[in-house]
């Protein structure tokens, strides 16, 4: 963007997934304009998205804590609404008496009709109005098949974006000089107002120790991954004891830093030395599935709610409350899933490999709605993402686009085994087991009475036996998907 001496046109902007001041398009460009006026709206409404889950609530205050503070150094003070932004943004524009308003661009179903709502209403007042390109590399309409339409596979995704993300990361602009428009008294609400945090019980312990944040939080999590280099992510980032993964997820999610900035600073760090080349692109290519995942829900606009292949949308689940209260609770009876959900529980976070190992226990070893395991993931995690998080289930449940085979039925046991060797993982989230010797710790059902009893274990007591054996549930599972092998594959109409 290029930058001009400020202005005389002050600006309103709407943040929402964009909790930050640096490479903001919207707010860069308000700031070119003149005195800067800024909102948030805790959005409710009917039609107006899906209500936060209480992790994504409890990181939300601290979020906007943190947002309202940076802004609050330049002179701006960050206004709070809640409501219906339809009516929130014109009547705030015309109280402020703004000339522009800015806001950066979401690709949900329920959000673009709102925004062009918003726009036709803030138009029709006069006023200019402008959207901009900031929570992708790439606007889902941008990277297209070579017949024009939509990719449905990942890896062709990836090649075909890779150029279009490095031209948008390469075309980042300097923030122009910040000035606060003179805000109203008592025009807004307070945080305490919303309530977000949790209070009777307040479960936000774990949270409190293993994250921070806000932009600082954000920018300290990606030097820190980075200052340990990218050598060997490829491989280690499939290690769940191994803190080798970027823990950027959530700050990503809330727009506490940028895409671009990330994507920047691997490609920095891969051209600073070769020998990252292979692990780097590996990490890119794992930022290109959120954009996949955009893609994915603006093109299929019921991709979160609905199977995305047809045939699915017919198959039979079972409901097992029982079953699914024991996955919640980490009480399963498999070491690694119930470490995975045990974690979740605590941090609200859960390593991505084990976010695959028990999304496809409750899948197919419990045939649960994978809808049943996405509802959870979105009240539980601190990163929980409309696109990343629907992608995510349905790639297990095998219904989703470039989606696991349904005959794919990960292996509890064998999966501990292959990538928490040393149980080092389960040790850590499943304690009661944590002196069982290696070669039982990822199934202690199979462990010789005394060596148990040495461990301090009882089977049924101190930790459950198998909510299902391993074996039938595979075989229930292959059954019940059976009946898709000639449809599973196919798009939806």
């Amino acid at each position: 963007m290029q930058v001009s001496p400020p202005g005389h046109s002050p600006a309103l902007v709407w943040f929402r997934e964009d909790l930050r001041i640096d490479d903001h398009p919207a707010l860069a460009a308000a700031a070119v304009a003149g005195p800067v006026y800024a909102v948030f709206i805790l959005e409710e409404g009917p039609d107006l998205g899906r209500p936060l889950g209480g992790a994504s609530r409890w990181w939300l205050h601290h979020s906007l804590t943190s947002l309202s503070q940076s802004l609050a150094q330049h002179g701006i003070n960050l206004i709070l609404k809640r409501g219906d932004p339809r009516t929130i943004i014109p009547d705030l524009a015309r109280e402020l008496d703004v000339a522009q308003v800015h806001w950066n661009r979401r690709y949900y179903a329920w959000s673009v009709p709102v925004d062009r709502d918003i726009k036709d209403k803030l138009r029709t007042a006069g006023l200019g109005v402008y959207s901009h390109k900031a929570q992708v590399l790439t606007e889902p309409w941008e990277v297209k098949t070579g017949s024009g339409g939509a990719f449905k596979v990942f890896t062709p995704f990836f090649r075909a974006a890779t150029p279009l993300c490095d031209a948008f990361a390469d075309a980042a602009g300097p923030m122009p000089t910040l000035n606060g428009g003179r805000v109203p008294a008592q025009i807004g609400e307070t945080l305490a107002d919303w309530a977000l945090l949790p209070s009777k019980p307040d479960w936000s312990g774990g949270l409190q120790a293993s994250w921070q944040p806000g932009e600082a939080g954000a920018r300290a999590r990606l030097d820190g991954f980075l200052a340990k280099g990218l050598k060997g992510y490829g491989h280690d980032r499939n290690l769940p004891a191994k803190p080798a993964t970027s823990g950027l997820s959530a700050h990503l999610h809330f727009g506490e830093i940028s895409i671009r900035r990330v994507w920047q600073a691997a490609r920095a760090a891969m051209a600073a030395n070769s020998a990252l080349e292979e692990d780097g692109r590996v990490f890119l290519s794992e930022l290109c599935w959120r954009e996949f995942s955009f893609q994915l829900i603006y093109h299929y606009p019921d991709f979160p709610e609905h199977s995305w292949k047809e045939a699915f949308r017919s198959f039979p689940w079972t409901s097992d409350p029982s079953a699914v209260r024991a996955w919640q609770r980490g009480q399963t009876g498999y070491p690694i899933v119930d470490a995975g959900m045990r974690q979740l529980w605590k941090t609200g976070w859960m390593h991505n490999r084990v976010r695959m190992i028990v999304a496809s226990f409750l899948v197919k070893h419990l045939l649960q709605d994978w809808r049943v395991g996405e509802a959870w993931f979105w009240d539980t995690l601190v990163d929980a993402d409309v696109a990343n998080n629907a992608a995510g289930w349905q790639w297990v449940a095998g219904c989703g686009a470039d989606a696991a085979p349904y005959f794919r039925i990960f292996n509890p046991m064998a999966q501990g085994e292959k990538f928490d060797a040393d149980g080092a993982y389960v040790r850590t989230w499943v304690p009661e087991l944590a002196r069982l010797p290696d070669r039982y710790i990822h199934r202690p059902f199979e462990c010789p009475t005394h060596v148990l009893a040495q461990a301090g274990v009882r089977l049924g007591q101190t930790y459950p036996l198998p909510i299902v054996n391993h074996e039938k549930g595979r075989k229930r599972a292959l059954d019940a998907f059976a009946s898709l092998k000639e449809t599973a594959s196919g798009d939806p109409a």
